[in-house]
């Protein structure tokens, strides 16, 4: 009998011990990437963001908030005058690294700069620190929308001159931004021409309030 006991018992623990390996093998946080790329939860009623010292700096402090803050994290914004540059004009698409950028959920959002700059805006994908989808045109979508994003950026993410919020420190209703669509909808789900695009659909209406025509002064911060 104690032998036959013994026997179970290593059998037994055999078993428990595949189990706990294939428990650990399976786990969905075993592949998933880590984040790269978000919409920040932060808004800003103007297009005064600090600069791009104030909005990579809003970038890093979100993205530390939820655990990611080991990361060097910019702000997909373009400027005439870098003043940590010389003065010179940034392109947003020259301040983010070369890919791949994956959600918080671990999808991938782009695997390079040319992937990045040819997709559209989407919903699900484009999604702020925490997971949450930025209010839009999509459907079920609450209110207001703000889907509009600030970018100053052409499609192929190089300078918009004069659509920066004269380097996203001005709150004049004289100056304006460009922005780009996170979900990549305009009115009633229209997908036609720029409204899809994420990064360069249209003009706000001015640098004083970012609301009008679908704002919230979001940005979208990229890790290198």
């Amino acid at each position: 009998m104690k032998r036959r006991f013994v026997t179970l018992s290593i059998a037994s623990a055999l078993v428990a011990a595949a189990c706990g390996s294939n428990n650990n093998s399976t786990s969905p946080s075993g592949n998933t990437p880590v984040m790269s790329f978000f919409v920040t939860s932060q808004k800003s009623t103007t297009g005064n963001l600090g600069g791009l010292r104030g909005a990579d700096a809003t970038c890093q402090t979100l993205a530390a908030a939820v655990g990611a803050g080991s990361r060097t994290w910019k702000a997909y914004l373009s400027v005439e005058r870098d003043i940590d540059n010389g003065n010179r004009p940034a392109n947003a698409r020259d301040r983010i690294g070369s890919g791949p950028w994956s959600n918080v959920n671990g999808v991938v959002v782009a695997a390079n700069l040319t992937e990045l700059h040819a997709r559209k805006g989407d919903a699900a994908v484009f999604i702020d620190e925490r997971g949450q989808r930025i209010n839009g045109q999509w459907t079920g979508s609450p209110t207001p929308n703000e889907h509009d994003i600030l970018t100053g950026s052409n499609a192929d993410g190089t300078l918009m001159t004069g659509a920066t919020c004269s380097d996203w420190t001005s709150d004049s209703a004289s100056f304006f931004g460009q922005v780009g669509h996170a979900d990549g909808f305009g009115p009633n789900q229209d997908q036609s021409g720029a409204l899809a695009s994420w990064n360069s659909a249209h003009a706000n209406q001015n640098c004083a309030n970012t609301a009008p025509r679908g704002g919230a002064g979001r940005v979208y911060c990229f890790a290198r």
